[in-house]
């Protein structure tokens, strides 16, 4: 799973096994270590819950956390729809944007990317 935060923008990109593991099992988890410190680490994810109305998104311990409801997951699972957006109100009059994506494959090979999982991008003219 990819992470990208820009501002009040944060986007989770998906390879076709966790799109697969958060339909079946519910969540798909990563993170990233800063230091061999167990605070050292970030850790983000992305969850699937019954109680959930709409694509949210909450940070503590260190963690980033994006909820959505359990059929919309599924739902987007199987289907060749791409993204799923939301804004949430975090105060202020500010926003924070939320996207999941499907993770395609770059057109061009990346020296250390690994794309075996990606999704075929749909841009590759053969």
């Amino acid at each position: 799973m990819k992470l990208r935060i820009r501002g009040n923008s944060l986007r989770l990109r998906l390879s076709r096994g966790e799109v697969a593991e958060l339909a079946e099992r519910g969540r798909v988890d990563d993170g990233i270590a800063f230091g061999s410190e167990p605070e050292a680490r970030l850790g983000y994810g992305i969850v699937c819950s019954d109680d959930a109305s709409a694509l949210s998104a909450r940070y503590g311990a260190a963690t980033i956390v994006v909820t959505l409801p359990r059929s919309v997951a599924r739902t987007w699972a199987a289907s060749d729809e791409v993204s799923l957006e939301a804004e949430q109100p975090i105060g202020g009059g500010e926003v924070l944007r939320l996207l999941v994506e499907k993770d395609f494959a770059c057109l061009q090979p990346r020296t250390g990317e690994d794309d075996g999982d990606a999704f075929p991008n749909p841009n590759v003219t053969c």
